[in-house]
């Protein structure tokens, strides 16, 4: 019991390291495009277009993208494998469970292909 709790195998650890990891990310990212209206105070179309044509911000962009969409699928398993429960649902918990973290995932899914393809689009 001791071994199965402090390696990653579906304990909750590697989850938790996930969701720390990408809280980081996501704030870096917000201090940069918050950096960048700071620094660019009279910004418009074509000021934004060329911060966003570098390479640098496109993959820091995908790189939070991934990082919001783990962040969000690990909380969303999280909220819906504490609040479906037996107690609540009785026998069909299980299958609401599912159903509701099988639509989760393909909501977040298509969200990572979207924005995969408004950054690297055009």
């Amino acid at each position: 019991m001791v071994n199965r709790a402090i390696n990653f195998r579906r304990s909750g650890l590697f989850d938790w390291i996930i969701q720390r990891f990408s809280a980081v990310v996501l704030a870096a990212y917000t201090i940069f495009i918050l950096g960048n209206f700071l620094l660019y105070a009279d910004m418009d179309f074509h000021v934004w277009k060329s911060i966003f044509d570098s390479i640098f911000t496109r993959v820091f962009s995908i790189i939070t993208l991934i990082a919001l969409c783990a962040h969000a699928w690990i909380g969303m398993w999280t909220v819906t494998t504490d609040y479906i429960t037996s107690l609540q649902f009785g026998k069909n918990a299980t299958v609401l469970r599912f159903v509701c973290q099988f639509f989760v995932f393909l909501i977040i899914t298509a969200y990572l292909i979207w924005g995969v393809q408004i950054f690297w689009g055009s």
